[in-house]
């Protein structure tokens, strides 16, 4: 990363992607995209990260994400794993427990962690420092900001000067929080409520033999409900709603702030850093795309707190447009992908929402009798093991899928569209056991059984070494290591070759055996449990003069041993023999081996779709409709 002292100088500047805002989601967001290679310039009002605990906990999903962007090691010193977490009666009686430690979605992570939201901020900033095309321009604020049809005019300004200067981005990303100016400066109105009742949030640091309620608890007490728990690095927070006729100055008090926490934490050995009063919304822009310009995270979006999901939402946000914009902005893809982002990302955030909702009302129950039948209720049917299994199992939480988007037929059919587990596999040259997205690469991956995939590299390589290299597309004449500044041109060559294909009336790769994938795509040899690893060959990935696939880059492989049986089960489950992941690890496609050229049509045609039915720079679908928040 390379910091910036603005203004750099009174000339024009250009740029790939302005993200504005360097929160956890902006940083998240900015990592992703200078792990791609994208030339980034990152803005952020405050000169230093925020020094007070706000978000508090991620998920796996999250976890997963971070892993994405190769910041896993940094975030995971920096959180701490509740094992479990209740819900409790004013008098402290539990009527609902959630198993936390016996929980495993399949995604490689714990499924809650806590963590220090400054301490965070600043492990995501020092992943910045990876990457040289990424500029991290502190104290720096967005002023306005307009569009040109090919680029985004933004005039930025030094806050402790109040000079101004223009920078030119083909995109922009607006990370910057419930208050967005991105936002604002977009047009983009939001559509939902807030909540009438404020909350006091408290949080410090706390000896351990301070803590008087050790487990994550829900206090759903009709008088004051209220949320307590230790966090990561020997922290501690409390949140508690305000009664009719009790004031923020008032409870804001140190001895009032005492008073409200000694149930839950020793005052005297509990140092407060952070005490506010807010409220909670439940709010989604009436669009999340304005031609070149896109929100994220709590500019898209705000939930109430009660599933954790605010700032996981957000997380999935960069997850989901990161590589997207990666692959456009390298000339792999059209524009018209950016406009999956919305149409993927807006019908889960929603679901997450009302699932927020929900849970909120069974924990906000303001009236004594509502409350006792409440409590006798869940009591009753935890009684019965399907209802006690879908709460303590976390099962009312919305799973990771997609309805609509970038997936083969362009809707969720079947596992498609849904994300794929992350099992442990040994692979040659690990010593035991590693998650499986660290052999994926930050690309597409096609998964499968070694006779599948062998097949396919046999049929393969024998049409590539059938066609004449004069006929073979720009991207597998260039080589696999050209330089990141001659993609573009590449891609433009590659767009030449397949005009002339369809000018001379040929069919398609179905024609041919072998798949045309339109972008690399690494594949991954799954071997049952009980294959010896020092039997497998060793990861072929990025090897200079490796073997090209007909449109995309080099044919990466890997060979895997299922240790779990986790992968072959998920095969036989879905009756595949291949499986086609996105860069974010959604399932693009599942296919047999007879289907796998379809596949790789599909995909073509979803990322290149015919020239005159393209938008214009910009242009997006945007939603059907805005949905109901209720």
């Amino acid at each position: 990363m390379r910091p910036v002292e603005p203004p750099w100088t009174d000339a024009l500047r250009e740029v790939d992607v302005v993200v504005v805002g360097c929160g956890p989601v902006g940083a998240l967001t900015a990592n992703l995209l200078g792990a791609r290679g994208v030339d980034t310039l990152v803005v952020e009002r405050s000169t230093t990260p925020h020094g007070q605990s706000r978000a508090f906990s991620c998920d796996d999903e999250a976890l997963r994400v971070y892993q994405q962007a190769g910041l896993l090691d940094r975030v995971r010193a920096e959180v701490s794993v509740p094992p479990l977490a209740e819900y409790v009666n004013r008098r402290g009686r539990v009527f609902a427990r959630i198993a936390l430690s016996e929980i495993d979605f399949g995604y490689g992570h714990p499924p809650l962690h806590f963590f220090d939201q400054p301490r965070l901020e600043r492990a995501l900033r020092a992943g910045l420092d990876r990457f040289d095309h990424v500029r991290l321009a502190l104290g720096t604020e967005l002023v306005t900001l307009d569009q040109d049809g090919d680029r985004v005019n933004l005039v930025l300004r030094d806050v402790a000067t109040g000079r101004e200067w223009t920078v030119r981005a083909r995109y922009v990303l607006g990370c910057d929080g419930a208050r967005s100016r991105t936002r604002a400066a977009a047009g983009i109105g939001l559509v939902g409520r807030s909540y009438a009742e404020p909350w006091l949030a408290v949080s410090g640091a706390a000896q351990p033999s301070a803590v008087r309620v050790e487990h994550t608890t829900f206090v759903c007490d009709w008088r004051r409900p209220a949320f307590v728990s230790p966090g990561a690095g020997g922290t501690y927070r409390v949140e508690l709603m305000l009664r009719p006729g009790e004031t923020e100055a008032e409870l804001l008090r140190p001895e009032s702030v005492a008073a409200l926490v000694e149930p839950y934490v020793d005052p005297e050995r509990f140092t407060v850093d952070r005490a506010v009063v807010y409220h909670f919304h439940r709010l989604v822009a009436r669009r999340w795309r304005s031609g070149r310009v896109f929100l994220l995270g709590d500019a898209a979006h705000q939930m109430p707190p009660f599933l954790g999901q605010g700032l996981c939402s957000g997380l999935r946000d960069a997850a989901n447009l990161s590589w997207k914009l990666a692959l456009v902005l390298a000339g792999h893809a059209d524009p018209a992908l950016l406009d999956t982002y919305e149409r993927e990302r807006r019908p889960h955030t929603v679901a997450m929402l009302r699932t927020s909702v929900r849970l909120g009302r069974v924990f906000l129950t303001r009236d004594r009798r509502a409350a006792w039948l409440r409590d006798s209720l869940l009591r009753a049917v935890q009684t019965v093991p399907r209802v006690r299994r879908f709460v303590e199992r976390f099962e009312f939480k919305p799973v990771p899928a997609y309805r609509r988007g970038l997936m083969a037929g362009g809707r969720r059919r079947g596992a498609v569209g849904t994300m794929f587990p992350q099992p442990s596999v040994l692979v040659p040259g690990e010593v035991g056991p590693v998650p499986l997205d660290r052999l994926l690469g930050d690309g597409f991956a096609l998964l499968g059984r070694p006779e599948s995939v062998d097949r396919l590299d046999r049929a393969s390589a024998a049409a590539d070494t059938d066609r004449p290299a004069a006929d073979r597309p720009a991207a597998d004449r260039a080589g696999a290591d050209r330089p990141a500044a001659d993609r573009a041109a590449a891609a433009a060559a590659d767009d030449a070759d397949a005009d002339r294909a369809a000018d001379a009336g040929r069919a398609g790769a179905g024609d041919r055996p072998g798949t045309d994938w339109p972008v690399a795509v690494r594949h991954v040899v799954v071997h049952p449990p009980g294959t010896r690893p020092s039997s497998l060959d060793r990861p072929r990935i990025g090897r200079t003069g490796e073997r090209q696939s007909r449109r995309g880059g080099p044919v990466e492989r890997v060979d895997v041993v299922d240790v779990d049986g986790v992968l072959g089960e998920w095969l036989r489950r879905h009756r595949a023999d291949l499986v086609l992941l996105r860069p974010d690890r959604f399932v693009y496609a599942v296919a047999t081996s007879a289907g796998i050229d379809r596949v790789g049509r599909d995909l073509g045609a979803a990322l290149r779709p015919i020239r005159h039915a393209r938008p214009g720079p910009g242009d997006a679908a945007g939603p059907e409709a805005v949905p109901s928040l209720s």
